[in-house]
C-alpha cells in the first residue's frame, strides 16, 4: 500500500515550494492528539480496544503514514534546493 500511496503523492509533492516543504516538516500532533494517540496505542498493545476505538486508531496510522511519506518528500526537496 505504502508504495502506491508514495506515487499517488507524488504530484502533490512535485507542486511543494520550498517554504511549503518546511511547512510539511513541521506537521505535528498536538499535546491533547498526541496523548490520545498514546491511550489508544496502549490499548492496542494490550489487545483491549473497542470496535470504534480500533477504527479510530486505524484512521490514526492511515493519516500517519500519508504525513510520513509527505515529509519524506519534502526532505528530498530541501535537500535538492540546498545542493
Amino acid at each position: 500500500m505504502t508504495n502506491y500511496l508514495d506515487r499517488l503523492l507524488n504530484p502533490v509533492a512535485d507542486t511543494f515550494s520550498e517554504s511549503q516543504a518546511r511547512k510539511i516538516l513541521e506537521i505535528r500532533a498536538d499535546p491533547e492528539l498526541q496523548a490520545r494517540i498514546e491511550a489508544l496505542r496502549e490499548k492496542a498493545n494490550e489487545g483491549t480496544l473497542s470496535s470504534e476505538e480500533d477504527a479510530e486508531y486505524k484512521d490514526f496510522v492511515e493519516a500517519a503514514d500519508v504525513i510520513s511519506i509527505l515529509q519524506a518528500k519534502a526532505r528530498a526537496i530541501l535537500e535538492k534546493t540546498a545542493a
